[in-house]
């Protein structure tokens, strides 16, 4: 077991808001993770819940005041004498706020310091993760979008409020994220690695639930939400790779600092790929790719009168199209490895190792998308990593914990080809 000097260590600011009752399970959520958490509350949190909570949670003092509680020296100092807002801003590897009040976001915007949690915020140089909730007239607010977008361009993480029936009693965006999401995105910041053990390398990333129209107002598509592609991206990014992103129609926001290409069918996913595989020394195809698609694309809207049958035809299977392409990269740099995904109903190692042979990839990432809880929509998953020879099982947990465990993979198998001469006649051995 970790000793308490060997966990990663994260200040949960707390506001005035009816959601601050969940910070005590984000609370519980990260230490879940192993992490160190200490609290801050401004005043008006303590109007929604009482400090005891989260000193009984973390076994830290909660900060509730700038210089000392009622009764007690005001002197701003701490147990060791030391300037409080200043020490405390230099103990966190990141500090999250949740929920962030529309009050919060502006003071963070323009550097005001008027109690403990704004002049701590000053004075650290950890990076910071903030969570709104407010009415939704409040989030929507040209001032709050302001606020917001300033606070992105220096750096800040924001995890944007789900939309739903809020305290208030109106419906919208406005309502805390669901707490598991805030603590990856905090568990994402925290995972930046000392020794980006990536650099050098240019990740192309595909991502995403890909659309054949059928008619100017229909598609067929599936439920792929793209998560664990954003996840594969953003780990790769933080690992010190180059990183494309070929993203297919989804909900989520792309990382910070990677290249972002958006499609919408098969056919503009591979061509983008394409354009950009010169660039690539790693291609992870973690994108939904149609299999079929219309010949053609009626030009009006199918009527419903009577039945309706759809005449498909099969879509290039993109991976495979890497890898015969890949024989002319130049020769001098190392050959572009290819990770494919297999999404089954069903884990069957044996039909995701024919897939493999088939499409020539280096690898197949393997998961079963039928198991509850994990794969299509969920922020969990399960896998396989394949190779010709090897298997390694990947167990339950957050997307973006999977990614890195994948691109640890992508590591050895990028030090077992770095003595292996490239040649033009790899994509074809490869082809099978």
């Amino acid at each position: 077991m970790s000793s308490s000097a060997d966990k990663r260590r994260v200040t949960v600011g707390v506001s005035g808001g009816i959601a601050a009752y969940k910070a005590a399970e984000l609370v519980r959520e990260l230490q879940q993770h192993g992490v160190d958490v200490r609290v801050i509350m401004t005043r008006a949190a303590q109007e929604f819940i009482q400090p005891l909570t989260f000193s009984s949670l973390t076994g830290h003092k909660v900060i509730t005041a700038m210089w000392g509680e009622d009764g007690q020296p005001a002197t701003g100092l701490d147990d060791q004498n030391q300037i409080e807002h200043i020490s405390e801003a230099q103990w966190p590897d990141a500090i999250v706020i949740a929920p962030a009040t529309a009050h919060v976001l502006a003071k963070m915007a323009h550097g005001l310091a008027d109690d403990f949690l704004s002049t701590m915020l000053l004075a650290t140089t950890a990076p910071v993760i903030v969570a709104p909730a407010m009415n939704v007239n409040m989030w929507n607010h040209p001032a709050t979008r302001a606020n917001l977008e300033l606070l992105q361009t220096r750096g800040v993480t924001i995890v944007p409020p789900d939309s739903g029936y809020l305290a208030c009693g109106m419906t919208g965006s406005g309502r805390l994220a669901d707490v598991q999401t805030i603590a990856q995105a905090v568990l994402s910041v925290l995972s930046q690695p000392v020794h980006p053990d990536l650099a050098g390398e240019t990740i192309l990333v595909t991502a995403g639930g890909t659309r054949e129209a059928i008619d100017p107002v229909r598609f067929l598509g599936n439920r792929s939400s793209g998560k664990m592609g954003y996840a594969l991206a953003e780990a790769a990014r933080q690992r010190g790779a180059e990183v494309i992103l070929v993203s297919a129609p989804t909900s989520l926001t792309p990382p910070e600092r990677c290249a972002f290409v958006p499609v919408t069918s098969a056919e503009e996913m591979r061509a983008a790929v394409m354009e950009h595989l010169p660039a690539a020394t790693v291609v992870v195809g973690a994108a939904a790719v149609a299999d079929f698609r219309m010949p053609a694309i009626a030009p009006e809207k199918l009527r419903r009168e009577g039945s309706l049958h759809l005449d498909l035809e099969p879509t290039e299977d993109i991976l495979r199209t890497v890898v015969e392409a890949r024989s002319m990269a130049d020769a001098a740099r190392p050959c572009t490895l290819v990770v494919a995904f297999a999404a089954e109903t069903g884990s069957s190692i044996s039909r995701a190792r024919q897939k493999l042979l088939a499409k020539g990839a280096d690898a197949i990432v393997l998961n079963d998308v039928s198991q509850p809880g994990i794969g299509f929509d969920s922020d969990r998953n399960a896998a396989t990593f394949i190779t010709r020879d090897h298997e390694i099982d990947i167990p339950e947990m957050p997307k973006r914990e999977m990614a890195d465990r994948i691109l640890d993979q992508v590591v050895a198998l990028r030090a077992a080809t770095s003595t292996e001469q490239p040649s033009p006649s790899r994509a074809g051995h490869d082809a099978g």
